[in-house]
């Protein structure tokens, strides 16, 4: 997320309701489980900052809530449905995730190699995604984590992400506010979970040592 603060309210022509003073982002670590600007579907006319990683409701303990939002980073939307952790917040809790690229692995020879990847017009785009808010009963601390939601691979994406051949599923900014209105049915969200337009993407290979770089480093992003 690279884009600065008044950039991103005017983005999404909303308000705050947090410190947004942030620096740029060129590399967020999903395992660090990071707090990260967000529009939900209960406040669209705010950004408010989650964490990275859903707990369900009907988890018991913080060990618990530990182990399972390592598993809950992604959500295949495939199966968002059927899934005990994502099934009841597809249906009632979906957000905007606000991004100004991400990175994917080409395999090549068993050699991995990083892309780096963004929309070619639009600086700002929305991943689709879906959060809930967990109690933690032994603290009362109220965490609230979201899932970013995949999907199968445009051919842009399969050539890249070559082995499981998936990637976030990208909104247009026409169904940004379908995505969090109340009013979808479950046909209606698969529906906005398909692949995006590749012609609208664009792709290149970094250096291999980003993720050794701090998450401010701005030549994370540059051509390799």
């Amino acid at each position: 997320m690279t884009q600065k603060a008044k950039a991103l309210l005017a983005r999404y022509q909303a308000k705050a309701n947090y410190q947004i003073e942030f620096e740029n982002v060129y590399h967020a670590n999903a395992f660090s489980f990071p707090m990260w600007s967000v529009v939900t579907s209960e406040k669209p006319e705010e950004i408010q900052l989650l964490r990275w990683g859903l707990i369900p409701k009907w988890i018991k303990t913080s060990v618990d809530a530990e182990k399972i939002r390592i598993n809950t980073l992604n959500a295949r939307s495939e199966t968002v449905f059927e899934k005990p952790s994502f099934k009841m917040s597809v249906q009632r809790k979906r957000c905007l995730i606000p991004s100004t690229g991400f990175f994917e692995w080409r395999d090549e020879n068993k050699k991995k190699i990083p892309y780096f990847i963004h929309l070619k017009d639009v600086e700002i785009f929305s991943m689709a995604g879906i959060y809930e808010d967990w109690t933690n009963t032994e603290t009362g601390e109220i965490i609230s984590g979201f899932s970013i939601l995949t999907t199968q691979a445009n051919p842009l994406m399969e050539f890249i992400h070559n082995t499981k051949k998936r990637m976030p599923v990208i909104l247009s900014p026409e169904n940004e506010m379908s995505w969090i209105s109340n009013s979808l049915n479950k046909n209606d969200i698969q529906g906005l979970c398909k692949p995006f337009d590749e012609s609208k993407m664009n792709a290149y290979k970094i250096s291999n040592d980003f993720l050794k770089k701090t998450f401010n480093d701005e030549t994370i992003i540059l051509p390799k």
